[in-house]
């Protein structure tokens, strides 16, 4: 049993009837799957006028038209566990691909198409996740252009645990799609070209034929995919339920939650409707806006990416509270990526931020 105390200022339930005049703090371990207390602040804590270092909130506006995202993804933050990038795709690729050095994620911000792999083909859309695992080769075939966060993983992209939720919890199991068996589109070619990524480096193999020629396939690991708006959010009228129980892809040393339209909760049961302000001291956090009406941060618009390092407070803006007093739903979807050891930013990131965005919790 854990040996909870409390003293001076606090409430009978975290995120709930906090005193007026007083603002709620999490300080918690493991990202928010760990031990975590409430600290009760007479000032906000991201009441801050100057902050000299790199430890800053940090956010990168819409850069998707950006010349250097043209056909091609950038990587913007990264460590030895996973590589974040953004890219557009405006034709189809020449040639197949294979990635030897990770497993891969892509959330579909905006366009269709298909992705033709050695087990099936995979159509998409706009808000649809694409899990492909490390060493399964494939083209993709766009319909309409495509502006696509990808998420490079060391490990595999597994699915969370429900508990006492029960399996059909978060998505129903038949929400996810998975490929049937079908050889590639292309069979009139002369020669096609696969492109390895080993270790970073990049190995072209030419073969007469279709590499995407598996007439059958069977087993536990393949690719697969699952749509934002199918997730199901884990919800309650009395309380504000973590960012943890939004988790739609498990790796080591790393989340994906996905955050979707809900019902907000009850404002007669007092309780807090927008992210609390919390010191996730062990976790990086990045988020992905990916639509809608981001109401607890001001100014930011579909695309964007925030990036918040361990060690510095974050949480909402002070414009949110009382936006979210006249809401009872909120219609926003984002992708967030909770990361258990420090991100590094790449050159890329550091030339196209808003280098201002830490100032922007300071009360004009």
């Amino acid at each position: 049993m854990e040996n909870f105390k409390a003293s001076g200022v606090y409430t009978k339930q975290a995120h709930v009837k906090i005193p007026e005049g007083f603002y709620e703090e999490e300080h918690g371990r493991k990202g928010f799957f760990g031990r975590v207390s409430q600290q009760y602040h007479e000032q906000r804590p991201t009441d801050w006028t100057h902050i000299v270092g790199d430890l800053k909130p940090r956010n990168l506006p819409p850069i998707f038209n950006e010349a250097s995202l043209q056909n091609q993804f950038i990587k913007i933050l990264y460590n030895n566990d996973c590589e974040v990038y953004l890219g557009t795709l405006t034709t189809s690729p020449e040639t197949f691909f294979r990635n030897a050095d990770h497993d891969e994620m892509f959330f579909i911000h905006e366009g269709e198409g298909r992705m033709e792999t050695s087990y099936g083909h995979i159509p998409f859309e706009k808000g649809d996740y694409i899990i492909v695992p490390r060493g399964t080769t494939y083209k993709t075939y766009l319909t309409r252009p495509c502006k696509i966060l990808k998420v490079e993983s060391r490990s595999e992209f597994e699915e969370p645990t429900r508990g006492i939720l029960g399996p059909n919890a978060l998505y129903d199991q038949t929400a996810k799609f998975v490929p049937e068996a079908a050889v590639g589109s292309e069979q009139e070619l002369d020669q096609y070209q696969v492109n390895i990524k080993h270790r970073g480096k990049i190995t072209h193999v030419t073969y007469p034929f279709n590499p995407l020629d598996t007439v059958g396939w069977k087993g536990s690991l393949y690719p697969w995919k699952l749509s934002i708006y199918d997730y199901c959010p884990i919800t309650s009228h009395r309380y504000h339920i973590p960012p943890s129980g939004h988790t739609t892809f498990v790796c080591q040393n790393f989340v994906i939650c996905s955050f979707v339209a809900r019902p907000l909760e009850h404002t007669s049961e007092g309780v807090l409707k927008v992210p609390f302000y919390h010191s996730n001291i062990d976790y990086d956090e990045i988020l992905f806006y990916h639509q809608g009406n981001f109401f607890s941060r001001d100014n930011i618009d579909a695309g964007a990416i925030t990036y918040h390092p361990q060690g510095i407070n974050h949480g909402p803006h002070p414009k949110a509270f009382a936006k979210a007093n006249e809401k009872e739903w909120t219609d926003e979807f984002a992708v967030m990526i909770d990361t258990r050891y420090p991100l590094d930013m790449t050159e890329e990131f550091s030339r196209l931020e808003n280098k201002e965005y830490w100032k922007s919790w300071m009360v004009k």
